[in-house]
């Protein structure tokens, strides 16, 4: 039986799984790396990443026999490969935000953000959730270091760059908000020629399951694994979860609420396009694994919910999450008296002009203050209650974002990661959505277990149909309950957000 080795980044956790040749992952080792401080800056510290990604294969390789690596990494992230094989530039983490001033002269050299949406998929993020603002940083902050770069790569190329000397690029990482590829003209955009780095980057796209190359000599010395290793070419990680139900419903007809630090909702449709309402909103393309468009909404759900429990469990001195108690949810909504608002890390979602409050009988209460204890506002001194609001927005986020990537009544949707235990959010997303069957799904780890579809298609030969059935899923329905007080309370809560 062939096995297969999955290393899946995430912005926090680090991972090296091995699964067989019937996809059931069989082990598994995980690690966070702090950030690397190089002038003030996060980044990220590649070389220690690397270090204990080849222990732990090495490790693996005394167990089973692997035959193949994949990897999954989270998005926004390139690094700048110099003369000698190694970053020429640091791996700044796309969190830095380098401030307004900087934003302003990117679209002014560049083209307007409506323009570049309109053409690369890509919608006007903050910090350098934007790949290109990545890149136009690094050359204005080390121009020196960025002349000796040879590579451009985008973060799961630059891992397989370092197990096999070869250079790639395929369209799941190209194509994620980065602003680098036309999926109109579907070439290299007119952004990355005017970076200059359209020579620096691989101008073909190739499928996250064709072969990057074997591992090298010197690779294989140290992690024990065999010379005739394959590695593919990589993927990025949301696309990546996607490739589970493509195996199972086909291509389109569903929409993935992949829920985390991130919240991704992804919708694969059959046509590429903006209409005119949608330009300069949160809403963008990803490319699937497949090469089609995925249109696609992000808030950062997972960040929300942990700093504002945070909040909560230190002015109550509690540790413990409250159950979903629906009169209490229902008195809330009904009231309308109290609402708290998005965004924690402006720019990053959908309500890009809203600011982190609790509102209550139309005062605001904004994070800041309230986060040191200075103003607390009444619906925050019941534990209980807060967390309902809480929660309350996370849903009012979702619902948005599902709606600008096209939800249709009687499409499927399938919610995955962190949010699948908060009951309360569940309920009130599935009865919002009252024309949308919804459902929970017991994948535990999506991106991971498609990196490991990849590698299995790239040993076999086979399509992904045909790996339908190495696996179950488990479509867990979410019952819908009457909450007509979502309605009214949503509209409230949208005219607070905009």
């Amino acid at each position: 039986m062939d096995y297969i080795a999955v290393i899946d980044i995430g912005m926090t956790n680090k991972k090296v799984a091995v699964y067989d040749g019937n996809l059931v992952q069989l082990d598994a080792r995980y690690r966070n790396f702090p950030p690397k401080m190089v002038d003030g800056i996060e980044t990220h510290d590649l070389q220690a990443m690397e270090d204990w990604f080849v222990e732990q294969l090495a490790y693996f390789a005394k167990k089973y026999p692997i035959k193949a690596i994949a990897v999954s990494t989270h998005g926004a992230t390139f690094v700048c490969v110099g003369a000698g094989g190694i970053p020429s530039v640091p791996c700044i983490y796309y969190t830095y935000e380098p401030g307004d001033d900087f934003h302003r002269q990117f679209y002014e050299r560049l083209g307007s953000p409506a323009a570049l949406q309109a053409r690369t998929g890509t919608p006007y993020l903050k910090s350098m959730i934007n790949t290109a603002k990545g890149i136009f940083f690094a050359q204005q902050k080390y121009p020196e270091e960025f002349k000796n770069t040879v590579h451009v790569l985008m973060y799961p190329q630059y891992w397989g760059y370092r197990f096999t000397g070869k250079t790639g690029a395929e369209g799941t990482y190209m194509g994620c908000h980065a602003y680098l590829w036309d999926q109109i003209d579907n070439r290299l955009s007119s952004v990355a020629d005017e970076l200059g780095v359209s020579p620096l980057m691989p101008p073909k796209l190739n499928c996250s399951w064709d072969v990057l190359g074997t591992i090298t000599e010197a690779f294989a010395e140290k992690t024990g694994l065999a010379e005739d290793v394959i590695v593919t070419m990589g993927i990025h990680d949301s696309n990546s979860s996607l490739l589970p139900h493509f195996a199972k419903k086909g291509e389109t007809g569903f929409l993935l609420n992949s829920t985390g630090t991130w919240c991704v909702s992804m919708n694969p449709v059959a046509q590429y396009g903006f209409a005119p309402d949608e330009l300069g909103k949160v809403v963008f393309f990803n490319i699937s694994a497949f090469g089609k468009p995925v249109k696609t909404g992000i808030f950062l759900g997972g960040q929300e919910f942990e700093t504002w429990s945070k909040v909560l469990m230190d002015i109550h001195k509690r540790a413990d999450l409250p159950g979903y108690d629906e009169e209490l949810y229902r008195r809330v909504l009904r009231e309308k008296q109290a609402f708290l608002t998005p965004e924690l890390s402006a720019g990053s979602g959908q309500f890009p002009l809203s600011k982190p409050r609790v509102v209550e009988d139309g005062r605001d209460y904004h994070y800041g203050l309230l986060s040191k204890g200075k103003e607390i506002p009444p619906c925050f001194k019941n534990y209980e209650t807060g967390f309902a609001l809480l929660r309350i927005s996370l849903v009012m986020q979702s619902l948005t974002a599902v709606e600008r990537i096209g939800l249709v009544p009687g499409e499927e949707v399938f919610t995955e990661g962190g949010f699948r235990k908060n009951k309360a959010y569940n309920v009130l997303l599935s009865s919002a959505l009252k024309d949308n069957p919804t459902f929970l799904t017991d994948i535990a780890e999506a991106s991971a277990f498609g990196a490991a579809m990849t590698a299995k298609m790239a040993l076999t030969g086979q399509g992904l149909s045909t790996l339908a059935k190495d696996f179950e899923i488990e479509y867990q329905e979410v019952a819908k309950a009457d909450i007509p007080e979502l309605f009214p309370y949503r509209a409230a809560w949208l005219k607070l957000a905009q």
